[in-house]
């Protein structure tokens, strides 16, 4: 109580002492992070605190994160399960279901017929890789990336299960992964974001993105991610109003800064700072942005490798090469979201496009960043949110199904940053529906990633309304056998 009573004398709380402290300490934070609020505890605590410091040597540093919103099938992607075909049209047993809850659109189906994969596959690489004839282009960097098939989730609907994979949890309000290694790590690049985000939209059924999957939530606002739009405005209001000269520009953001720094002596409010911080991340960006997307400098051969759609602004294969030039440039997280993956109906034609849309970009960014000595501190992933359902959802034809929603088991791949190449990891049952070795829960998934970027993902703590937040919550275990 007495503790309280002087905080409120001073107008002043722990937070903003330490991060008044910070501005004089200055290098010690890098990035000009602010040195989040601490509590009475051991030095232990207080270390795990301290942002813009690794604990331990990381393998990667920087993330590349092409998520494939919608979830694609596991079943025509990298989970190769042949026996199915003599099993076409059968009644899924009820001992592999054993009662899993369905969503809404198949929960009252009398029937759950088994839909083989009408896709065909080969196997790839040194170690024989099994992929899908939707990928070749990832077939030939087979040997560089590491196919995971036992994600596994507790979400079943799009929007928590995103959410549970950029945040940690299914309900938004938590601070995104990429919030999070801004927080943690800081940037490489003082004139750009050390977070930023790019989004396409695909041949197929599409889902809606939002705001929250990229946000701070309780951390500083400066964390959040940065959209690169498509277009002739990549970063919205970074133009300087018609009229209005740089030197007015400046002299107009010195009096704004001014006018903050007077409010936060007064209050003590460190959002406040993260205010001046932006301001002056978007006058540099003026700058830093036109730069970045002007592609004159690139070859033609990488425009070949890439694809034509590489020069379409806001394409998935465009993405795909900004996202190596924002890796280039010191950018500590680059999310790319591709919409378009919700195949309940008609999934190989569907499918099909979807697939040749981001193939080859995808196995040309593997190949560009390793021609350039980025792949082995750039960690790459590619993956949905979860799987789909071995049987059939709707209309069912030996070429032409639907899958529903199924968190149960689903693939991703991941390559670089200190993860081991050219293996397959985990084991599902012979329909795809269940674990039978290594699972990976997405907790688990979040505290390895955050193991290669140097990170224990047990001291990266914020304390917020009382309690202990991390993005792994309280599980996740790091998976060594898929580390280099």
């Amino acid at each position: 109580m007495q503790k309280e009573i002087l905080e409120s004398k001073l107008n002043i709380n722990r937070r903003a002492f330490f991060s008044k402290m910070s501005i004089g300490i200055g290098s010690l934070a890098l990035g000009s992070l602010l040195i989040p609020d601490l509590w009475k505890g051991d030095e232990d605590d207080v270390a795990a605190m301290l942002p813009g410091l690794s604990h331990f040597a990381p393998k990667a540093k920087r993330i590349i994160y092409l998520f494939q919103s919608g979830a694609p099938s596991q079943l025509e992607t990298f989970d190769y399960k042949p026996k199915l075909r003599e099993m076409f049209g059968q009644e899924l047993p009820p001992s592999i279901r054993q009662g899993q809850r369905l969503t809404g659109m198949t929960s009252g189906q009398s029937s759950f017929p088994i839909a083989p994969s009408y896709i065909n596959y080969k196997q790839y690489g040194q170690n024989g890789t099994w992929i899908s004839d939707f990928f070749p282009h990832i077939g030939k960097v087979a040997d560089d990336i590491c196919v995971i098939r036992t994600l596994h989730t507790e979400a079943i609907n799009h929007d928590p299960a995103i959410t549970f994979f950029q945040t940690g949890n299914q309900q938004s309000g938590r601070p995104s992964m990429g919030a999070w290694m801004s927080y943690g790590l800081g940037s490489e690049n003082e004139n750009l974001p050390a977070f930023m985000v790019l989004t396409s939209r695909g041949k197929g059924n599409s889902q809606g993105l939002y705001a929250h999957l990229w946000g701070s939530g309780f951390l500083d606002s400066v964390h959040q991610g940065v959209m690169l739009r498509g277009g002739k405005n990549p970063v919205l209001y970074l133009k300087d109003p018609e009229g209005m000269s740089q030197a007015e520009r400046r002299q107009m953001l010195d009096q704004i800064a001014a006018l903050n720094q007077n409010s936060y002596e007064q209050m003590g409010d460190p959002e406040t700072l993260a205010r001046i911080q932006q301001y002056e991340m978007a006058y540099r960006m003026q700058t830093s942005v036109p730069e970045l997307m002007d592609l004159k400098d690139e070859s033609d051969y990488t425009v070949k490798l890439y694809g034509p759609d590489c020069l379409v602004p806001g394409t998935y294969a465009a993405n795909c090469l900004l996202a190596r030039r924002l890796a280039e440039r010191g950018v500590r997280f680059v999310q790319l979201y591709h919409q378009g993956w919700d195949q309940h109906g008609n999934l190989p034609n569907e499918m099909g496009g979807q697939a040749r849309d981001v193939d080859q970009a995808s196995a040309a960014l593997i190949t560009d960043l390793k021609q350039r000595g980025l792949l082995e501190d750039t960690l790459v992933i590619w993956g949905g949110e979860f799987g789909r359902t071995v049987y059939c959802q709707g209309e069912f034809k030996a070429d032409n199904y639907g899958r529903d929603h199924h968190p149960r088991c689903f693939s991703i791949w991941m390559a670089g940053g200190g993860i081991k190449p050219g293996i397959t990891y985990g084991e599902t049952d012979d329909f795809s529906y269940n674990i039978a070795k290594d699972p990976v829960h997405i907790h688990d998934f979040q505290a390895t990633i955050m193991n290669l970027m140097g990170i224990d993902h047990e001291k990266l703590i914020f304390k917020h309304q009382g309690r202990r937040y991390r993005l792994t919550d309280v599980s996740g275990k790091v998976v060594p056998g898929i580390m280099a």
